[in-house]
């Protein structure tokens, strides 16, 4: 076969490929934070930046932009961009500054069972290759347009996710690519699925980022992953009261005799009252839950 005809049959295919992917209705489209206004380095408001975030998505062909008033035969998603900074930085072994712009997206989505609610994050980052202003400006906004091309791609990926079965999803959780086992771990863990709780414990020890902290331990808990709750308690050590008394309480919404077990003796035992205090309140929850459970089997044991 000559090499244009395969060329051309190879675009034919990518294209129907593309075609057949699904595509998500977006309305609306939204621009938050003070970044975006005023700002220098930008040189561009808060509409501008919508409509190259707007390009992006359309360029994906993933998505498809629903107007405010129009029709709803599927629940849209709701997208809000933030841009929490742009700045410039030095890199060690490089003359050259860069431009680095960050970029949150939020994707949410209403009036199903439950509200639907992810986030994807970015990081652009371009040379400034003139040492002028109008040179700055120009590798912001190279900059700007690389993270808006990374939200959108990640948002796909988040999307795509939640159409998958679980056994897609485990198989992807050894993926080369570090998003796509991302996605199918935050999709594994709200679906909770056993195949989540080693990873995300894994993280537990892995990461410092305390924010990365409290949403790995908030998947646990929504799992009510019994397996993590001695990671859980190794956590606590050396930590600050207030994060401590975070984990007392999850470890509590966890449940369990190990729970259990820790929480008494920090109840008895810890050397801040405050955490003390946490642990006698965690408990108490824990006993209360379960009397509540058993009342319900007993009520459905009669009933029988």
């Amino acid at each position: 076969m000559k090499p244009a005809l395969m060329l051309a049959i190879c675009v034919v295919l990518l294209g129907a490929c593309r075609s057949q992917a699904p595509s998500y209705p977006v309305a609306p489209v939204d621009v938050s934070g003070a970044t975006v206004r005023d700002n220098a380095l930008l040189g561009l408001a808060p509409e501008g930046v919508a409509t190259l975030f707007t390009q992006a998505l359309r360029s994906s062909r993933r998505f498809e932009l629903k107007g405010e008033e129009g029709p709803r035969e599927v629940r849209p998603w709701r997208l809000t961009l933030d841009v929490p900074f742009t700045r410039e930085v030095l890199k060690d072994g490089d003359p050259r500054s860069y431009a680095e712009v960050g970029a949150n997206l939020v994707l949410e989505r209403f009036g199903g069972e439950l509200p639907q609610h992810y986030e994807v994050v970015g990081l652009g980052e371009a040379p400034v290759l003139e040492d002028s202003p109008s040179g700055r400006q120009a590798a912001m906004r190279t900059a700007l347009e690389s993270v808006l091309r990374q939200v959108t791609d990640s948002a796909v990926m988040q999307l795509s996710a939640l159409d998958r079965t679980d056994e897609v999803l485990v198989q992807e959780l050894r993926a080369d690519d570090t998003r796509v086992r991302e996605f199918a771990l935050r999709t594994l863990a709200e679906r909770q699925h056993p195949a989540a709780a080693p990873l995300l414990m894994d993280r537990l020890k892995e990461s410092s980022d305390g924010d990365v902290l409290r949403k790995t331990i908030g998947a646990l808990v929504e799992m009510k992953a019994r397996v993590a709750v001695p990671a859980l308690i190794d956590l606590a050590r050396g930590r600050d009261n207030g994060f401590v008394q975070e984990l007392v309480f999850a470890v509590g919404e966890i449940g369990g005799p190990e729970a259990e077990a820790y929480l008494y003796t920090v109840a008895q035992g810890h050397d801040a009252p405050a955490v003390q205090a946490a642990a006698q309140q965690a408990l108490e929850t824990l006993y209360a839950s379960r009397k509540h459970i058993t009342a319900e089997a007993r009520g459905r044991d009669h009933a029988d």
